[in-house]
C-alpha cells in the first residue's frame, strides 16, 4: 500500500520529508509540507524512519476572542493539550442529564441500530453517536455558548458539532479503549484536514480510579503519530468496539509515555475535560460497581470542514461524521 495523500505521493517520497529526532519533540524542526502533500500520513504499509512528525498548526487559535477561559486556562490547554474544570454543571440542571442518559440508554428501539454501539462481549450499550439529534436536551446543551464559547476561544474560528455520543461504561463489564488520537482517525476516515476541532467532555457519574476513567498523555498533541495498517472496509463496525486499526505503536507510546507521562482527570459528576483532537488518550475497563458515563462533543471549525478521506476507500456513516448545518434523524 502507498501512502493516500491529495498527490498520490508513495511511501518513499513521503519518507523523504520526516524529521530528524531530538530529545524532546517540541523542540524538533520539521520543514513544512510539499504542496498537495498530506502533513499526516497513516495508515501505512511499513513505518516511516522515526515514530512521530510534527503537528503544523498552532495548539490555541483564538486568544483575542472573547470568551469563558482566561489566558491561564489557555495557557494550560496549549502546553499539555487538556483542561479539566471541576463542577461546570451541578444541581437540577446535571440531574436531568443524567436522567436524559438513563432514559436513552433504556431505549430498546436503540439497540442494534448502526448509531448504537454494543460492548464486544455482551448487549450492553457502549456508546449512542449523534445524542445531540436524539435528544432535544443534549442539542440544547450541545449550542450552548458555554461550550461553543469555549471551543470559539481555542480554534480561533466558528465551530460546529463535528460529532457526538454518550459513552457509557457499566459497573463491571466495561471495556477500556485502546490507545488513539481522535485526529488520526477522524483524518484517515472521515477526511478532517487538520487539526482545528476539540472535544469536550462532561462526566456525568463520578469519575474515580477504579471505573475506567479516561487517561490522557500530556504534550502528545504536539506531534502526529503514524498508525500502520490499510484501513479495513466499514472499519467503523469494528473498531467502535475494539479499535486494532489507528492505534499508535508501542514504541511511539512508550517514548511519549517516558516523556510526558499519563494523568487522568477523575472527580465528581458534572466536571469538564477539554481535550485537543491529537492529544493521546484511552481507558481501563472498570473493574469497579459504579458505572462511568459522560457525554462528549466534537467542536470543529467551520473552515475544516471534512473532505474525502485520506487514509480510507469511503467516508463513515453521517452519524459520526456530521457537515456544518446538517440534519440527522435515526429514522433516516
Amino acid at each position: 500500500m502507498s501512502v493516500q495523500t491529495s498527490s498520490n505521493r508513495p511511501l518513499e517520497q513521503a519518507k523523504s520529508h520526516t524529521v530528524v529526532d531530538a530529545p524532546d519533540p517540541q523542540s524538533r524542526v520539521r520543514s513544512a509540507p510539499l504542496p498537495g502533500e498530506d502533513p499526516y500520513p497513516t495508515r501505512l504499509a511499513e513505518p516511516l524512519d522515526l515514530p512521530w512528525l510534527n503537528r503544523q498548526e498552532p495548539v490555541v487559535k483564538g486568544r483575542d476572542r472573547e470568551g469563558p477561559l482566561s489566558a491561564e486556562q489557555l495557557d494550560a490547554f496549549e502546553r499539555r493539550g487538556f483542561l479539566f474544570e471541576p463542577d461546570f454543571l451541578d444541581g437540577e440542571e446535571l440531574d436531568a442529564l443524567r436522567r436524559e442518559l438513563s432514559a436513552l440508554l433504556d431505549r430498546d428501539d436503540f439497540r442494534g441500530r448502526d448509531f448504537s454501539i454494543t460492548e464486544p462481549q455482551g448487549n450492553e450499550i457502549r456508546s449512542l453517536f449523534a445524542v445531540h439529534f436524539l435528544s432535544r436536551l443534549f442539542g440544547r446543551l450541545a449550542h450552548d455558548e458555554r461550550l461553543v464559547g469555549r471551543a470559539r476561544q481555542i480554534l480561533g474560528g466558528e465551530p460546529y458539532v463535528h460529532q457526538s455520543r454518550i459513552n457509557y461504561k457499566p459497573g463491571f463489564e466495561g471495556k477500556g479503549f485502546n490507545w488513539h488520537s481522535d485526529f488520526e482517525t477522524w483524518h484517515a476516515e472521515d477526511g478532517m484536514p487538520a487539526m482545528h476541532a476539540v472535544s469536550a467532555s462532561i462526566v456525568l457519574t463520578d469519575n474515580h480510579t477504579f471505573n475506567g476513567p479516561l487517561m490522557l498523555v500530556p504534550g502528545s498533541h504536539r506531534v502526529f503519530v503514524p498508525c500502520l495498517g490499510e484501513t479495513p472496509e466499514d472499519h467503523h463496525k469494528q473498531s467502535l468496539k475494539t479499535q486494532e486499526f489507528g492505534v499508535p505503536s508501542r514504541e511511539a507510546l512508550r517514548r511519549l509515555i517516558d516523556r510526558h507521562g499519563i494523568e487522568a482527570p477523575t472527580g465528581a459528576a458534572g466536571g469538564l475535560l477539554l481535550f485537543d483532537c491529537n492529544t493521546l488518550h484511552g481507558s481501563n475497563a472498570n473493574m469497579s460497581p459504579d458505572p462511568r458515563s459522560n457525554v462528549f462533543f466534537v467542536y470543529n471549525r467551520r473552515d475544516n470542514r471534512c473532505v474525502e478521506p485520506y487514509a480510507a476507500s469511503k467516508r463513515r456513516p453521517r452519524f459520526l461524521a456530521h457537515a456544518p448545518g446538517e440534519d440527522w434523524s435515526a429514522d433516516a
